[in-house]
């Protein structure tokens, strides 16, 4: 059974695509899982991670975006978004991390999801522009072990769209008290997504990142969220490395898994957070 996950976080900063390409690739690497990253951010950092920055101008200006998609309904193109074109198959530079494929953002998305919240309806569904995604999918997520997909920084039409075909979804955070005060807000709001479209999405957990072991101000804000319990937190923690950004830059030639991941054991971060992860979507 294809398992979604969402990666959700309100603020910036947190290492939310990081951790969503980390897992894709790990996934496909350690676990010979197949993975497809859907990259629903605007922003773009996990298309231009797998595919680096010259491949995502060539698709955006040809049109191979999820930005198609969305400004499809809103001109009367719904039947022309062709999944095929935009498929961005064997898309990691880590070498044996054949398996991961990619659908790609686009600057677009953000005129997109300005449209869409403002647009009437489409077709006879009220709920329509939040079902975009997962009507061009509806045959393809079969294909895959784990679909990872990285959501924008608010609950607009396009985290929707991510929910929409979500059967959990993680919460980056870093361990200062502004970061981790939108959790509560992220919680109840899947919640009541979740209830209106009688699908549920469970919070897999919350994934402390960029963590400073030498904070007293970062160790009190882990001690807090682990003594609350509700949400639950992930055991591993990505430990704050000065050199996490390199691993985000795109290479041409292949890597192993730990040159790509080297500063603060990141790989060894991203397969014990895999295991809590399959695990929790297992049970």
């Amino acid at each position: 059974m294809t398992q979604v996950v969402s990666t959700i976080s309100l603020r910036v900063g947190v290492g939310k695509t990081t951790i969503s390409v980390g897992l894709a690739e790990t996934l496909a690497t350690l676990f010979r899982k197949r993975v497809l990253v859907i990259d629903l951010d605007p922003q773009s950092h996990a298309t231009t991670m797998l595919i680096g920055e010259k491949r995502w101008q060539e698709l955006n200006g040809s049109g191979r975006t999820l930005a198609t998609l969305f400004e499809g309904p809103l001109n009367g193109l719904a039947k022309r978004f062709d999944l095929g074109s935009v498929m961005q198959r064997g898309v990691s530079n880590v070498g044996i991390a054949r398996t991961v494929d990619l659908l790609p953002s686009s600057l677009d998305l953000i005129g997109s999801q300005d449209r869409l919240a403002t647009a009437p309806p489409i077709g006879r569904e009220a709920g329509m522009p939040a079902n975009l995604l997962e009507t061009a999918l509806e045959y393809s997520l079969r294909d895959y072990d784990v679909v990872i997909v990285d959501c924008p920084q608010n609950f607009g039409v396009l985290t929707l769209n991510g929910l929409q075909i979500s059967h959990g979804y993680i919460v980056p955070t870093t361990t200062d008290l502004m970061s981790t005060y939108g959790i509560p807000q992220i919680v109840a709001r899947i919640q009541e997504f979740s209830e209106a479209t009688a699908r549920p999405i469970e919070l897999l957990g919350v994934v402390v990142t960029r963590y400073q072991g030498n904070s007293e101000s970062h160790r009190k804000v882990l001690r807090k969220l682990r003594r609350a319990g509700n949400p639950p937190v992930f055991n591993t923690i990505v430990w704050h490395a000065e050199r996490i950004a390199q691993s985000a830059e795109h290479l041409a030639y292949p890597r192993m898994l730990r040159q790509k991941y080297r500063d603060g054991h990141l790989a060894d971060a991203f397969r014990d957070l895999s295991v809590e992860i399959l695990g929790r979507l297992d049970g």
